[in-house]
């Protein structure tokens, strides 16, 4: 199938926002690692309560600018093998020093390293007065956030997502929600036609990868677009490549490859090499800079745009927040997009990027 004429019918629903999108910076990624003070008010989803089985609504949010003390606070990564997380590195990092509090940050080498991470976890909340928490597991760090919360420390979960019920508060978007938009995404462009995909979701027993896993897979559940072979595996190049060969081998005649950033980029280089760029579409549900630059040259169709630094900002805020007894929202989630190669022009790359110039930083001391 030559999936580059079906573009056009997949262009309409490239800009959808399903918190409504704010005002753009273009579409270059940013070139400067200089603590911005212009990322808001943006446009987010507030809930009444932590998780998304209640009615969100839309607002602007902005930082507080009250900040009495030099608050201590550490924030807890998976890892930050991938350009998804450096985002994220860069977000609560960026936001630290613009509110002036301490921020130290932790990765824990692979999402299967979950005992590697509670310990982290537990050292830094010592001398922390919040824990920012990217969790490896959904389910597996609940006994540490219990502990967390009756040493009285403020919790807030992002990204990943827990099922604890004792977390402060949320900077969570819904991994469901921004699959299924991936997925009506590749049925537009498919335009009725009988294809197949191969989907892979990401680290098996993380929350986003589940969460993605359930909103693609119901949303394509009875259509004229068919799952053929589900990978799940590591985010990172190497561990995606063997996936994506074992699908192409197992699936000789597939239309599409959809799935997490890593699979998306690793994917350019063997079609390519197989001589297959033309005849299988590329799709990912979340935006690094190797999916923004497959868009730019074609070797990516699509990519949704998880705002990874405006998560880890507002995850930052809420933090500083809880800690000096204001008024907070109990779960915050910025507005999601999917872009297409005609919807770069209008995109704010820098809600979702880290600039060019960025290095992963551990620390950032107020003091």
């Amino acid at each position: 199938m030559q999936w580059k004429t079906l573009v056009a019918a997949g262009t309409a629903v490239a800009a959808l926002c399903l918190a409504g999108c704010g005002a753009s910076n273009g579409a270059d990624k940013p070139s400067s690692s200089e603590p911005s003070a212009d990322w808001f008010p943006t446009a987010v989803t507030v809930w009444p309560k932590q998780g998304f089985d209640s009615e969100g609504v839309e607002q602007e949010y902005s930082p507080t600018d009250d900040v009495s003390k030099a608050w201590n606070i550490c924030a807890s990564f998976p890892h930050l093998a991938d350009a998804y997380w450096l985002a994220a590195d860069y977000g609560v990092i960026q936001e630290a020093e613009r509110a002036g509090v301490n921020m130290d940050v932790l990765e824990a080498g692979g999402y299967g390293n979950l005992d590697k991470q509670i310990q982290q976890i537990e050292d830094c909340a010592q001398n922390s007065d919040a824990v920012i928490i990217g969790a490896i597991s959904t389910d597996g760090l609940n006994p540490t956030i219990e502990k967390l919360k009756a040493d009285g420390k403020v919790v807030i979960d992002f990204i990943n997502g827990v099922s604890s019920p004792d977390t402060t508060a949320q900077s969570l978007v819904s991994y469901r929600e921004i699959a299924s938009q991936t997925a009506q995404y590749l049925l537009d462009t498919s335009d009725g036609e009988a294809v197949t995909v191969a989907w892979f979701p990401g680290p098996k027993g993380a929350g986003f990868a589940e969460e993605a896993n359930k909103g693609f897979t119901e949303t394509l559940a009875g259509t004229n677009v068919e799952v053929v072979n589900t990978q799940w595996g590591n985010t990172d190049k190497d561990s995606q490549s063997k996936l994506i060969e074992d699908a192409l081998a197992a699936n000789p005649d597939l239309d599409y490859i959809a799935g997490n950033a890593p699979a998306a980029e690793a994917a350019g280089p063997i079609l390519r090499d197989r001589d297959l760029t033309d005849s299988i579409g590329v799709l990912s549900y979340y935006m690094t800079p190797g999916t923004y630059s497959g868009i730019q040259t074609g070797s990516v169709l699509a990519s949704a745009a998880d705002p990874a630094v405006l998560t880890s900002r507002i995850a930052t805020d809420l933090a500083i927040r809880a800690l000096e007894k204001q008024d907070f929202d109990l779960h915050v989630a910025p507005a999601l997009q999917v872009i297409d190669k005609a919807a770069l022009e209008s995109w704010d790359s820098t809600t979702t990027l880290a600039p060019t110039d960025w290095s992963a930083e551990f620390s950032y001391s107020a003091n």
